[in-house]
């Protein structure tokens, strides 16, 4: 079976083709009514070659074959006035005419080779960038954190099957693959080798897995978060490569819970989530300066909830922090002024 390479879609800020091309034909029309106006106008100083006056389907007449340039010269201006008119007028309105016609042409007939000019411009400063494998709800959302927390759109790119899901991930400005992530041509298309993360959003933990296992293999520093909707199914991910498994219906079932007894402090856990305003959790290294101190001593205004040493997550009320070492990530709670 052949297989044809994935589809990239880069976000654009211009029109369709079917309305540049509609706006255009409108143009020669325009252009057309108009010389048949000056025609019409005029038919005084025009001549009928069989003789007779000059009517409106006549000046139609004349204005087509003379805007085309075809000019069988069977309508001819007989007087100065209308001379000059074709002179200043009629000629200038075939002008611009003609223009439109090879405009449009030339624009069909180069189009697919200033795509390909742009995609490989786009390829050459695509690198650390992170893939979103699915833009449903969670995709969606993954993305606005990544922009949220200072990721640029163009350093965001989406695959999903879906083409509505692609038009409207290009609309909001990130470049988009149609395709199967868990197809390695696809995600060689997303050039993975040179991503510094994946993002796993499908709907199904099958899928999951099979994109999880087929980035990993591609590219096996990338990090990998994906997301799984069964608990079963977290060690399956966390043994195909994944960094990191959010469970998405068990978070969602614990904060339904949550809510039912204490719904501020579910409140506060969704401020949490909206990174870039309120409450907001950051990672930062150790500074020199507070090497071989304990938390308490701290004279950061950010509260540290847990410290990160050799991969391994320490809660701040563990014996171990009671002195901090270089290379220590800590994680603190930070406030954000809203506006």
């Amino acid at each position: 079976m052949l297989l044809t390479r994935p589809a990239v879609t880069l976000p654009a800020a211009t029109v369709s083709p079917g309305r540049r091309l509609l706006v255009r034909m409108a143009a020669a029309a325009a252009l057309v009514v108009f010389v048949t106006l000056v025609a019409y106008v005029g038919r005084d100083g025009y001549r009928d070659a069989a003789g007779g006056t000059i009517g409106l389907l006549d000046a139609l007449y004349y204005a087509t074959v003379s805007i085309t340039t075809t000019g069988y010269g069977d309508i001819t201006p007989v007087t100065d006035g209308s001379r000059l008119a074709t002179t200043l007028l009629v000629t200038p309105a075939r002008i611009v005419f003609l223009i439109i016609l090879v405009g449009t042409t030339i624009e069909v007939l180069t189009e697919s080779t200033r795509l390909a000019v742009r995609e490989r411009l786009w390829r050459q400063r695509l690198k650390d960038h992170t893939i979103v494998c699915g833009f449903g709800t969670k995709g969606r959302a993954a993305i606005g954190t990544l922009v949220a927390a200072g990721t640029q759109p163009d350093q965001i790119l989406v695959i999903d099957i879906d083409r509505d899901a692609i038009e409207e991930a290009t609309r909001g400005g990130f470049a988009a693959i149609h395709g199967s992530a868990s197809r390695a041509t696809v995600l060689e298309e997303a050039e993975v080798e040179r991503a510094s993360a994946v993002i796993v959003a499908s709907d199904r933990d099958d899928s999951a897995v099979l994109v999880t296992l087929t980035a990993r293999e591609l590219n096996p520093s990338a990090t990998i978060v994906a997301s799984a909707r069964e608990a079963e199914n977290v060690h399956l991910l966390r043994q195909s490569g994944a960094d990191s498994v959010i469970l998405s219906s068990g978070a969602a079932g614990q904060l339904l819970g949550q809510a039912v007894n204490s719904p501020q402090v579910v409140a506060v856990l969704e401020d949490l989530l909206a990174v870039g305003a309120g409450l907001d959790i950051i990672e930062r290294e150790v500074a020199s300066g507070e090497v071989g101190r304990a938390l308490p001593e701290l004279s950061s205004e950010d509260p540290v909830i847990a410290v990160i040493r050799d991969e391994t997550i320490i809660r701040f009320d563990d014996p171990r922090l009671a002195s901090l070492e270089a290379g220590d990530r800590l994680i603190c709670l930070c406030s954000r002024v809203e506006g």
